[in-house]
């Protein structure tokens, strides 16, 4: 009944407003044909226009200037500097465009504003103009997706022998890293059919480079050394976004991407540079992909090489943490196994007592 009666409101407003506009028009007719020649407003509206391209510019120009700082993080990776640069160069270029455009809009409007007397000039087309906004925009632009080209082939150019080798696994909603031990220095081979609740990375235990791989949930980067982000994600589409280092790249269910980079100041150093003391850089997830997106954030330590390396010496191996998972391991690798995941510093341990039993 409830729903009849807002039909009916409904169709009632419909037929008042359809016999206002009805009875306005009448009473149009019957006052007779208007006056044509603009009155004041005219002149007032052109006048504002003008005032209002003025205001607008400037503020825009104002608010850009005096707030810089709040919304330009600082860069802190060598291919950073040089992405800036084309940003602000494309900056520059739109924002070029930008103003001209306006000015010759609101100028337009007000300088050909309605007159007695004055005619609209027939001016089907200008072969030179239409040459110039041609060719002249092709050329920036062309130029802008060049260099860029250029730099994003060097990102994801081949990275060095001695790269620092990192992968990211992205997962509703935590980001987990996974680092090659310091005996072999190289990533074990992973297999999406063996993960599992504690096998995340879906470690294959075949391949004796994944004996001494190991796992931590904050983001160690040694200063001024290559380093390539190996991605994927577990699940949904996620992004690896590193803001201070210039680096986005999404993870890609069943598509590894990679990234390569610099780092070029330690979290310390930025701390100095901000004055900030619980400064700290962060990777978050940039794709929107799930309910629990937001909280989708890692912890990132930036530091000296000697103290990198430390700390990963420092790490221990994934199958030492789960050593159920050494019966997985083929017979004839069981040996090397142990001694790179470690268990020969660790002689008491169950899987020690096991072998030895």
């Amino acid at each position: 009944m409830m729903s009849l009666i807002i039909v009916l409101g409904i169709v009632l407003i419909l037929a008042i407003l359809y016999m206002i506009f009805r009875v306005s028009s009448l009473i149009t007719v019957a006052k007779g044909p208007k006056d044509d020649k603009p009155g004041t407003a005219n002149k007032v509206n052109a006048a504002l226009f003008i005032v209002f391209m003025i205001a607008s510019i400037g503020g825009f120009f104002w608010y850009s200037i005096a707030y810089f700082d709040s919304y330009n993080l600082p860069v802190a990776s060598e291919h950073g500097t040089w992405t800036d640069t084309l940003f602000w160069i494309t900056m520059a270029v739109s924002i070029a465009a930008f103003v001209i455009i306006s000015i010759i809009a609101f100028v337009f409007l007000y300088q050909y504003q309605y007159r007695e007397g004055q005619k609209a000039r027939y001016y089907p087309d200008n072969h030179y103009l239409e040459l110039a906004w041609t060719i002249i925009p092709a050329i920036v632009l062309a130029i802008l997706i060049f260099t860029g080209l250029r730099a994003w082939n060097d990102i994801t150019a081949p990275a060095a022998k001695d790269a620092e080798l990192v992968e990211l696994i992205g997962q509703q909603f935590a980001w987990t890293a996974r680092y090659p031990g310091v005996k072999d220095g190289a990533l074990g081979k992973n297999n999406y059919r063996l993960i599992d609740d504690v096998n995340e990375f879906g470690l294959d235990l075949t391949d004796k480079n994944s004996f001494d791989d190991f796992k931590s949930l904050e983001l160690h980067l040694p200063v001024n050394k290559e380093i390539l982000l190996k991605i994927r994600a577990k699940d949904v589409l996620h992004s690896v976004f590193l803001p201070h280092f210039r680096v986005k790249m999404d993870a890609v269910p069943g598509m590894p991407t990679q990234f390569k980079f610099k780092v070029t100041k330690t979290t310390q150093q930025m701390r100095d540079e901000l004055g900030n003391p619980n400064f700290n850089y962060e990777l978050a997830c940039t794709e929107i992909c799930g309910r629990g997106h937001f909280s989708m954030k890692m912890a990132v330590v930036v530091e000296e090489e000697e103290a990198y390396e430390q700390w990963k010496a420092s790490q221990e191996a994934w199958l030492k943490q789960n050593p159920d998972y050494l019966e997985r391991v083929p017979d004839a690798l069981k040996e090397a196994a142990m001694i790179n995941a470690g268990f020969q510093n660790d002689p008491g341990s169950t899987v020690a007592e096991k072998n030895d039993q």
